[in-house]
């Protein structure tokens, strides 16, 4: 599990309810079912009428992403390479195609066995870069949805807040109910507030960055890929594969894979 995301999720409520309590209000008064229903619900379900009802039933299993941390396997992706650049220096580009099956990246996979069949390096990039835009083009799709939702969700807030007041100028010859009915009314545009800058938009921020993360990782498949398939001298291939690497990643399998 990502702690981080659990952190935000449980720190951020925290520091919701201190900040209430020390303002010298209560936590009822800042509750409001009605409000939920409004800035949660509507907000959500105006995001059926803007996308398939596949993308909204399946968002909340995209945002569990965020839950958990990603492990792309960069370390042993490095090694592979680097060991498979070695066996088709040793031993040609066709030894290569014993194995394959036991690779667990499917990326991998099909841009080896381009590089097995005889395939143009030029023609292999552009193959794996079509393949790396495409998975991009679906995970934007995804967090499109998810920012759509953040900014659905403070223009229900208002639209709350606006059917609050006119129940409260409708009730205007009580007057001691004033307050407490403009307070009501205001928690709405509070709810679309939180849901959208407290949940859903550090939510899709979560998601970008592991986008972020595996595309960074692919590129550097690219590069491995096509360096094996132009007969590259595995040291280089190794040196440029590196750079893609975090430092402490980076220090920790560098001995072993630029070992003599």
């Amino acid at each position: 599990m990502d702690i981080a995301t659990l952190i935000g999720i449980v720190g951020g409520a925290a520091m919701i309810v201190m900040s209430v309590i020390t303002s010298g209000g209560t936590m009822g008064g800042i509750i409001d079912i009605p409000s939920v229903f409004m800035t949660v619900g509507g907000s959500y379900f105006a995001l059926y009428i803007g996308f398939p009802l596949s993308k909204t039933l399946g968002l909340f299993k995209v945002m569990g992403k965020a839950f958990k941390v990603p492990d792309f396997g960069e370390k042993q992706i490095v090694q592979n390479l680097v060991a498979l650049s070695e066996k088709a220096r040793r031993e040609g580009i066709l030894a290569l195609e014993d194995g394959l099956d036991d690779l667990d990246s499917p990326f991998m996979r099909m841009g080896l066995r381009l590089v097995v069949d005889g395939t143009d390096g030029n023609v292999i990039r552009s193959i794996l870069e079509n393949e790396m835009n495409q998975i991009e083009g679906r995970h934007m799709a995804w967090i499109n949805i998810i920012n759509q939702w953040a900014g659905f969700a403070p223009g229900f807030g208002m639209m709350g807040t606006v059917v609050g007041l006119i129940g409260m100028l409708n009730n205007l010859e009580d007057k001691s109910s004033l307050g407490p009915n403009m307070a009501v009314a205001l928690i709405t545009t509070l709810y679309g507030s939180m849901l959208a800058n407290w949940l859903i938009t550090p939510f899709s921020q979560k998601l970008l960055t592991q986008n972020a993360m595996e595309m960074k990782t692919l590129e550097m498949i690219v590069e491995g890929v096509t360096a094996i398939q132009g007969g590259e001298n595995p040291r280089i291939m190794t040196q440029k594969l590196l750079t893609y690497l975090e430092p402490t990643v980076r220090k920790s399998i560098e001995s072993e894979v630029m070992k003599d």
